[in-house]
């Protein structure tokens, strides 16, 4: 399984775009591939086109809902990796995937990378 996050699925739809290759390489494959609820709003937040919501909708199969759980985690993964502005929603997308047992789809690998350490497992592609 592999989560997108809002970055990597922005740039997805952008055609020739790096991000677009792996979405058709996995579609070809049927890799199943997921977005946590949180992502998906931060993707729906826009500037977004409607086609563009449908098109994501069409293969983005499950939106992955933020648990108590990973309220928890999150909060540690916050705490633990410095408590930096602007990243809370990094680490609630992060929760959502090391409570999946999920890889992350990211283009912003510097804001995930120091989230490693603590059990996030980024695709590396």
């Amino acid at each position: 399984m592999i989560h997108l996050d809002t970055c990597f699925l922005i740039r997805g739809l952008v055609k020739g775009s790096p991000e677009d290759r792996l979405l058709r390489k996995w579609l070809r494959t049927e890799t199943p591939l997921a977005m946590s609820a949180v992502s998906w709003t931060e993707f729906l937040c826009g500037p977004v086109e409607l086609g563009e919501i449908e098109l994501a909708s069409n293969f983005v199969g499950a939106r992955v809902p933020f648990r108590s759980q990973d309220s928890s985690m999150a909060a540690r993964l916050f705490n633990h990796a410095g408590r930096r502005r602007g990243s809370l929603v990094d680490c609630m997308v992060a929760a959502v995937a090391i409570g999946s047992g999920a890889e992350l789809a990211t283009s912003d690998l510097a804001d995930f990378a120091r989230l490693e350490p603590f059990g996030l497992k980024l695709l590396s592609e």
